[in-house]
């Protein structure tokens, strides 16, 4: 039997930078989360629907769609350790003032400051852990994953526990530990940023971000509107932004989206679409079962938040084991076992009825946990094969909003129905979607190569 070498062991200064970088991204898909639960005390508070209380999860996932390919694209060409202590910053302020809020309208817009804060921590420091941690990348990213993946399948178990020792102010101020250490840990150990080069600032191609940024309104407008009817103009419109900003980004050198990238690459563009899917099931599941359980089976707040636990201690526990295996085999065997878990665990969403053990839909969830666990370990490795390292932030921005638009149509699926009542019928047709979705992701992971890849390009 052929003896393997010893992984070499992390030194210090690289633990304390990836958990620099992994307190900083949890911040995203953390909050993302932690919100569900308080959707019902938020609809008291102000005095809303449900589908209007979706304004302030979709416009979130707004913010951060755009926001991840933007500051991505600034952490290539400013400096990635400037970039992620003002995305810190713009946290900070956003946790501090959201608490305040004198209306709803207020609250969805430091919760948009709040996205577009987070959305800056991601793409830059993944840009520095490809660039400072030369070996055991695997085992990097997986330790990030655990993070920044998993931390949104806590977020409504302390969601609940907040709502339940105080109220959905606390939802904001318990940030604050996260940013001040990730803050004190990136000003110690990231590297100092080189000088931009001349002429950088005229290399930022607005004009594609004004696009994008148009394009991922409208389509955000016409999904939401599908709970009313079918909008024929708003699409017709979506997809003119759509084909438009293909053609214009196309044609510039330094495209803000390099479409021409993707399109020579389709490798990576099926990745991005299979982690739409991916994220358009989970979300559906993370947003649409707190609120199930509230409503239908009558939990309060704490239990709701310890039930949706199986998601996030199973995503935990499978992590470190998912690294090994892609490690020693590559992302696609992880895929393959993450997507048809989604399909075994969609389908077992119909056993749960009207007044059903607390126990069944516990281990309902730990399958979707153990699935989340395999999916975004396995996306994740699996975009980095194709990439360079100096197209980290960007391709790390798209990753990260192909995650967002998935986040937007799931907040669409679950408004179109749960809008205007929560029922099971309506968690069983939830299901059935995201049971659909399994089988699109199975056939977009056998398309994958497998074991090791050359890069694009």
């Amino acid at each position: 039997m052929a003896l393997t070498q010893p992984r070499p062991k992390m030194t210090r200064k690289e633990t304390m930078l990836i958990t620099a970088v992994a307190l900083g991204t949890l911040l995203n898909p953390l909050n993302t989360t932690m919100i569900s639960v308080a959707l019902s005390r938020l609809q008291e508070e102000f005095q809303l629907t449900f589908a209007d209380v979706s304004w302030l999860i979709s416009t979130y996932y707004l913010a951060s769609a755009i926001g991840q390919p933007l500051m991505g694209k600034w952490s290539d060409m400013f400096g990635r350790k400037k970039v992620f202590l003002f995305g810190l910053l713009l946290v900070t302020l956003s946790s501090c003032l959201a608490p305040l809020s004198p209306s709803f309208g207020w609250l969805i817009g430091f919760r948009m400051i709040q996205a577009l804060g987070s959305s800056a921590v991601f793409p830059s420091g993944m840009g520095i852990i490809r660039e400072q941690i030369t070996s055991g990348q695997a085992r990097a990213l997986g330790l990030l994953s655990v993070f920044s993946s998993t931390s949104a399948a806590f977020g409504p178990s302390l969601g609940g526990l907040l709502l339940h020792y105080g109220d959905w102010p606390l939802i904001f101020l318990c940030n604050f530990p996260f940013i001040i250490g990730s803050f004190a840990l990136a000003w110690r150990t990231f590297p100092k940023d080189p000088k931009p080069a001349a002429g950088t600032k005229a290399k930022m191609d607005w004009t594609g971000v004004a696009l994008f940024s148009a394009a991922i309104f409208m389509w955000l407008l016409f999904f939401l509107s599908l709970a009313d009817g079918f909008s024929v103009w708003k699409l017709v419109v979506s997809v003119g932004l759509s084909i438009w900003l293909y053609r214009f980004e196309l044609s510039r050198s330094k495209p803000f989206i390099d479409v021409d990238f993707l399109r020579k690459n389709k490798a990576v563009t099926r990745i991005y679409v299979q982690f739409i899917l991916t994220n358009i099931a989970f979300y559906s599941i993370m947003f649409g079962i707190p609120s199930y359980l509230q409503r239908v089976q009558q939990m309060d707040p704490q239990k709701t938040g310890l039930v949706m636990l199986s998601i996030a201690g199973f995503s935990v526990l499978v992590t470190p084991l998912v690294g090994r295996w892609i490690d020693r085999s590559g992302s696609k065997p992880s895929l393959q076992v993450g997507t048809l878990l989604v399909i075994a665990g969609s389908l077992l969403l119909l056993l749960i009825r009207d007044q059903a053990s607390t126990v069944t839909i516990f281990l309902v969830l730990c399958v979707l946990g153990i699935a989340n666990g395999f999916n975004n370990l396995g996306m994740q490795t699996a975009l980095y094969q194709f990439i360079k390292k100096e197209e980290t932030g960007i391709a790390s921005g798209l990753f990260m909003t192909s995650r967002f638009i998935g986040t937007i149509l799931s907040s669409s699926l679950l408004a179109a129905l749960f809008g205007k009542q929560i029922t099971t019928p309506n968690l069983h047709s939830m299901a059935w979607v995201c049971a659909v979705l399994g089988v699109i992701m199975v056939g977009l992971t056998m398309l994958l190569p497998r074991g090791d890849v050359q890069k694009a390009r």
